[in-house]
C-alpha cells in the first residue's frame, strides 16, 4: 500500500530523493520482513525478539481461593530490538498522519512555508501527545499511583512492571528515536535541526533514564503531566493557524506550563530527594536493579532541575518575543491615526493659505496697496 504520493518525476533508484519520497514504503517492507519471520520456525525465534515484549516473569497472586498467575516484565538488552521495531511502526504512522490528514488540511488552508512546517510539527505532536497522555493516564488509574503517591518510591527498586507500563516505555523510546531519521525524511531546515536534536535528546535521556534506573513510576507520572501541557500548546498553535485572533489557548498554556514545572520539581524532590533517601534498601546493586545511592540521586535531581530550568528559560524568551511582537503590532495600528489627523491639519492650513492668498488679491487689498 502506498503511503506517500509519488510525484510525476521518477528520481533515480536509491537516490536521496527516491528514499525520501518512498521512505514509508521502504520501512513498511522492512517491518513486513519481521512479521513474515513469525511464520517460519527457523526465523521465528529472531522475529519474536523484535515484535513481542521480552523478559516475562510470572508471579502467583493469592487474592482468591485459587492462585492466579500474573505476568510482569523487567528490562534488558533485548529491549533494544523491540524498540527498533516499534521505531519502524512510528515512521509508518507518521507518514499516514502526514498524507491522509495534515497534507489535506494544508492544501485547503494554503499556508505559507513557515506556517506549513510548524503546522505539520504541531499536528504530528498533537496526535502523539493525545494518545500518550490518554494511555499513560489509564495506566496511572489502573495501578492506583495517583491515589497512593507513596507508591512512587515505596518498595524501590521497581524492577517488575505490568505489560501496559513496559509496552508504554517501549513505544515512547521508539517514537522519539523515529524523530531522528524523520529530520532527513522531512527535509528539515539546517537552522531548525539543532533545536530538534536538543528536545529529542532530552526526551530520550529522561525516558531512558527512568526506564533503566527503575524509576518507571515517577517517570510515568512526569511524562503524563508534561504531555498534557505540551498537548495544550500544540492544539493552541493549530487553532491559531486557523484564526490569528484565537490566542486564548496560549494564555491558559502559559499558566499550566509554570504550574507543571513547579509540580515536576516538587514530585522529583519528594520522590528522589526524600522518599528514596529514607528507603530501606540503600546501595548500588546491579543484579537487583538497585541504584539508590547518593551519587545517582544527585545526578537524577540535577538532570531534572537543569531540564526544567532550560525549559523555563525558553518559555520566558518565547513570552518576551510574543509581547514584543504584540507591542509592534499595536504601534503599527496607532501610527495611521496621527498621520490621518496631520493630513487633515495640513489640508486646513492649505485652505487657509488659499483663502489668505485669495484675500491678498481682493479689491480691498488692492485699494489698501494703492493708498
Amino acid at each position: 500500500m502506498a503511503i506517500r504520493k509519488k510525484s510525476n518525476k521518477n528520481p533515480p533508484v536509491l537516490s536521496h530523493e527516491f528514499v525520501i519520497q518512498n521512505h514509508a514504503d521502504i520501512v513498511s517492507c522492512v517491518a513486513m520482513v519481521f512479521l513474515l519471520g513469525l511464520m517460519f520456525e527457523v526465523t521465528s525465534k529472531v522475529a519474536v525478539l523484535f515484535i513481542t515484549v521480552q523478559y516475562n516473569v510470572t508471579i502467583s497472586a493469592n487474592e482468591g481461593p485459587e492462585e492466579m498467575p500474573v505476568n510482569y516484565f523487567h528490562h534488558g538488552l533485548k529491549d533494544m530490538a523491540t524498540v527498533f521495531f516499534y521505531m519502524l511502526v512510528a515512521i509508518i504512522m507518521h507518514a499516514i498522519i502526514q498524507e491522509y490528514v495534515l497534507d489535506k488540511i494544508n492544501r485547503k488552508m494554503h499556508f505559507s512555508k513557515t506556517k506549513h512546517s510548524k503546522f505539520n510539527e504541531s499536528g504530528q505532536l498533537s496526535a502523539f501527545y493525545l494518545f500518550s497522555c490518554a494511555w499513560g493516564a489509564s495506566i496511572l488509574l489502573s495501578e492506583n499511583f495517583l491515589s497512593n503517591p507513596v507508591s512512587l518510591w515505596e518498595g524501590y527498586p521497581h524492577t517488575l512492571m505490568p505489560f501496559q507500563m513496559k509496552f508504554y516505555y517501549i513505544c515512547q523510546l521508539g517514537y522519539w528515536l523515529h524523530a531522528l531519521p524523520e529530520l532527513y525524511f522531512q527535509k528539515t531546515k539546517k537552522e531548525d535541526i539543532p533545536r530538534q536534536l536538543v528536545y529529542i535528546s532530552l526526551y530520550l535521556v529522561h525516558i531512558g533514564g527512568a526506564y533503566v534506573l527503575n524509576l518507571n513510576r515517577l517517570g510515568l507520572v512526569l511524562l503524563v503531566l508534561h504531555y498534557f501541557v505540551e498537548l495544550l500548546f500544540h492544539v493552541s498553535r493549530l487553532v491559531y493557524f486557523s484564526n490569528d485572533d484565537r490566542q486564548t489557548g496560549f494564555t491558559v498554556w502559559a499558566v499550566l506550563f509554570v504550574l507543571g514545572r513547579l509540580l515536576t520539581l516538587s514530585l522529583s524532590v519528594l520522590t528522589v530527594g526524600f522518599g528514596l533517601a529514607g528507603a530501606e534498601k540503600q546501595g548500588l546493586d546491579l543484579a537487583e536493579g538497585n541504584f539508590n545511592v547518593l551519587f545517582v540521586r544527585i545526578t537524577v535531581l540535577a538532570t531534572i532541575c537543569a531540564s526544567q530550568a532550560f525549559m523555563m528559560w525558553k518559555f520566558i524568551n518565547f513570552q518576551l518575543r510574543r509581547w514584543r511582537e504584540h507591542a509592534q503590532a499595536q504601534n503599527l495600528k496607532k501610527k495611521p491615526g496621527p498621520a490621518k489627523s496631520k493630513s487633515k491639519k495640513d489640508k486646513a492650513n492649505g485652505v487657509n493659505g488659499a483663502l489668505s492668498s485669495n484675500g491678498a488679491d481682493s479689491p480691498r487689498a488692492r485699494k489698501e496697496k494703492s493708498s
